[in-house]
């Protein structure tokens, strides 16, 4: 039996298992679907999927703070649960496993399952590194970070930068603490780095070989060495985002018919008071400004020219505007890439910053460094090679079906 893990307190991880729960069922397995609970759960609801929720349920104000400590916002030191939290949903996990027989878990950032897994033996798959796997910090393709994540590296020139940062996630345990401490009480196989706390046994990478730089072919062959768990391995599928069943909102679709050129902001997972700084940094150009506030209160940001929404479909909307605005997330990218839109991207961690860097190497994206977002709007507006850029890689995501080729993986373990 197959359990989809999902962490609702993220609009792209939930959606992206709405995609996987999709294929799943069309290959006729039978899944469950279990989360912690968060704002996103509704996006399940309104799927029609039924679904359980482990534990006492995240809270809108719980979430919210899980998203401020993730890995590359909060606090290395910490582990974005307390030790009594991972105590608690290990425990829950595990009963929950063993109740349903359940034997291959696919978590979306669902991190405790990499413990539970170890109690019942069930084997993990996870999606949610994206393109953030060893082969990439191996080859030295992480660029570097826009937004430093060690004092060491704010002064540092770009050169030392993407040196140290690439030479540093299977080094270091950041993050991993809670995780070890509940671990060794649990008498289980421990987390040694940061990089293994993203991996499962299984780990899905969701991007073509020609906007990742590598190929299925050596993503197979990777192996485990110094501060991995053993036995994780890669497995190349294709693109993996959102393709939400929701209608376009007349007012929207309104909107974008207007003439005159439309920029998209679709900052998801992202604290209010950096939206409310990017919509101010693109009212000083004369665009139109279509908002996704999600689960953001940004009502009073509305003028003739800005238009705020909550979740929206995004596969819909991105194809009509001129340019997308977000913080780089794979899923937002990828949306942008298939839609043949351009992408300006605002990363605030290093997993963002690479997701954007693949695709700008390609010349249908820029990184936003700090007061640079209304420049290099202008820019991107005015340039029509990052469109053309966008198109080509729509191309290659076109022939490819990422839902599908996950569904076989995931199968495959069972």
């Amino acid at each position: 039996m197959i359990c989809l893990l999902p962490h609702c307190a993220y609009l792209s991880e939930t959606s992206r298992m709405l995609e996987l729960h999709r294929a799943l069922t069309t290959l006729g397995l039978e899944v469950r679907v279990a989360t912690h609970g968060g704002p996103h759960e509704r996006l399940l609801t309104e799927a029609g999927i039924e679904y359980d929720v482990i534990g006492p349920g995240l809270s809108a104000t719980r979430a919210a703070a899980f998203v401020g400590s993730a890995v590359g916002l909060g606090d290395p030191r910490q582990s974005m649960y307390d030790d009594a939290e991972i105590r608690r949903y290990v425990a829950a996990e595990a009963e929950y496993f063993r109740a349903h027989g359940i034997t291959v878990a696919v978590t979306g950032f669902t991190l405790t399952t990499l413990l539970s897994s170890r109690l019942t033996g069930v084997r993990v798959i996870t999606e949610h590194a994206g393109s953030f796997v060893p082969p990439i910090f191996e080859r030295r393709l992480l660029p570097a970070p826009t937004h430093p994540v060690a004092p060491r590296l704010k002064h540092a020139p770009d050169w030392l930068a993407r040196f140290l940062i690439n030479r540093s996630p299977n080094r270091i345990t950041a993050y991993c603490g809670g995780f070890n401490r509940v671990a060794s009480e649990l008498g289980v196989e421990q987390i040694p780095s940061l990089a293994a706390l993203l991996l499962g046994d299984l780990s899905l990478v969701p991007e073509v070989p020609e906007v990742l730089g590598i190929s299925a072919a050596d993503l197979a062959a990777w192996t485990p060495g110094k501060g991995y768990r053993a036995g994780a391995r890669l497995r190349a599928v294709g693109p993996l985002f959102a393709q939400l069943d929701l209608p376009m909102p007349a007012r929207v679709q309104s909107f974008l018919d207007r003439p005159g050129p439309t920029v998209y902001l679709a900052m998801t997972s992202t604290p209010p008071a950096q939206v409310r700084t990017a919509i101010a940094e693109l009212s000083r150009l004369d665009v139109r400004i279509l908002v996704a506030g999600t689960i953001h209160d940004l009502g009073d940001l509305a003028t003739d020219s800005i238009l705020v929404e909550g979740v929206l479909p995004s596969h819909l909307v991105m194809p009509q505007v001129d340019l997308a605005v977000t913080t780089g997330g794979q899923g937002s990218v990828q949306t942008a890439m298939a839609s043949g839109t351009p992408l300006l991207g605002i990363p605030l961690h290093i997993e963002q910053d690479l997701n954007i860097a693949l695709v700008e190497r390609l010349g249908a994206a820029r990184r936003a460094r700090p007061g640079t977002l209304t420049e290099l709007a202008t820019q991107m507006l005015d340039t029509e090679t990052h469109h053309e850029a966008a198109e080509r890689i729509q191309k290659l995501y076109a022939a490819a079906n990422g839902p599908a080729d996950s569904a076989e993986a995931i199968a495959e373990q069972l």
